[in-house]
């Protein structure tokens, strides 16, 4: 069974924030269009966009990926 729980928690860190997924997707270097389809699950996050989504919100990708409820 595929993992799908980092959607949420995407969504949930940057709204956390009060970022835009404008806002997280320029951070990226990518568009909103792309941005939305990570938090949808219709396209999957690139690793190099996953480390990136770890400094943006001090967390760990453990944390990001669902194997871990510690957010550091």
């Amino acid at each position: 069974m595929e993992n799908k729980s980092y959607i949420q928690r995407i969504r949930n860190l940057r709204e956390d924030h009060d970022y835009t997924q404008e806002y997280v997707a320029a951070y990226l270097g990518t568009s909103q269009t792309m941005y939305a389809r990570y938090e949808r699950g219709a396209n999957e996050l690139p690793i190099r966009h996953l480390i990136m989504l770890c400094r943006l919100y001090e967390v760990s990708s453990d944390y990001i990926l669902g194997l871990s409820n510690y957010k550091t």
